[in-house]
């Protein structure tokens, strides 16, 4: 068990340090003064970070620290905060951590009882959740989206059968096959919403049925970093022909489900009675004791 006193402990702190996500007026009092306030300043890319550090005239040395950043230099700035010094985290945008280097430093700081501090600020993917006009009640934030195909498959799946938002980062060159991949498996009447270049000049919003959003953007061309935003709970039952044949004996598609995608056969009897729209007892016999039932 670790019990963290943030601000009663005497010894060195880590905080973490959201930056702007677009507009530099994101920044807060509070992050400003501490990037003036700790001794070192822990940077993903110390040439975007210095702009920033320059806009509101913070002189704190800095140091890069990014996702091929060693072991070494993690211990080495561990050594630093058990010495007293406070250390600073800050990314190139948005909340430390997510997408972005650090676990490592925060992981091994908590190792050493050493007090990590996260400070509210900016972050795309709540930001666009809350303006998103979808379940901001219940959500999951799955980073970027799954670039193998099973794995798109799988997830996309998932969401249709959980009541709660999906939230994604994506890049324009992707959107539209994303978005393609996902109407395959989700209703057409899926609401999702395209937030894009959140907080800055040309900040935009596309809410609408998934098949309006494909439709347009098979007739135009956008830009700029999105969050896709995907209502959940609205699956549709999908049977690839050449995975599943529903004219072969239920065990044989047992079978199936089972090479397809690497299930218990437990979970593969489940979906095997759904898609036939039989009890799952029956095809639990046609699978362990398939001289008994026929099909």
């Amino acid at each position: 068990m670790n019990q963290q006193k943030s601000y009663l402990d005497g010894s060195g702190k880590l905080y973490l340090v959201p930056t702007p996500i677009g507009n530099l007026e994101d920044m807060t009092f509070r992050a400003i003064d501490t990037l003036k306030q700790v001794d070192l300043i822990l940077a993903e890319d110390t040439r975007r970070t210095i702009k920033l550090l320059n806009h509101f005239e913070i002189k704190q040395p800095m140091m890069s620290f990014h996702e091929h950043s060693s072991q070494n230099q993690v211990i080495q700035l561990i050594e630093r905060l058990v010495q007293g010094e406070n250390l600073a985290l800050v990314s190139d945008a948005g909340m430390p951590l997510i997408n972005d280097p650090g676990h490592p430093l925060v992981q091994a700081a908590i190792q050493h009882n050493i007090s990590v501090i996260a400070l509210p600020g900016a972050n795309a993917a709540i930001t666009a959740l809350v303006a998103s006009g979808l379940n901001a009640e219940r959500f999951t934030y799955y980073g970027f989206f799954p670039r193998e195909t099973k794995e798109q498959k799988d997830l996309t799946i998932l969401i249709g059968q959980r009541n709660e938002t999906a939230i994604f980062y994506e890049s324009p060159f992707r959107l539209k096959k994303t978005v393609k991949r996902i109407a395959e498996y989700l209703s057409a009447d899926t609401q999702i919403v395209l937030a894009r270049e959140i907080s800055k000049q040309y900040e935009e919003y596309l809410r609408g049925k998934l098949s309006e959003i494909l439709e347009f953007l098979e007739h135009n061309e956008i830009k700029g970093e999105f969050v896709l935003l995907v209502e959940g709970g609205r699956g549709v039952t999908v049977v690839d022909s050449a995975v599943i044949d529903l004219e072969l004996p239920l065990k044989e598609q047992v079978d199936q489900w089972i090479a397809e995608y690497g299930v218990s056969s437990k979970e593969a009897i489940k979906e095997v009675a759904k898609l036939n729209g039989v009890r799952k007892q029956l095809v639990y016999q046609a699978y362990h004791n398939p001289t008994d039932v026929n099909h």
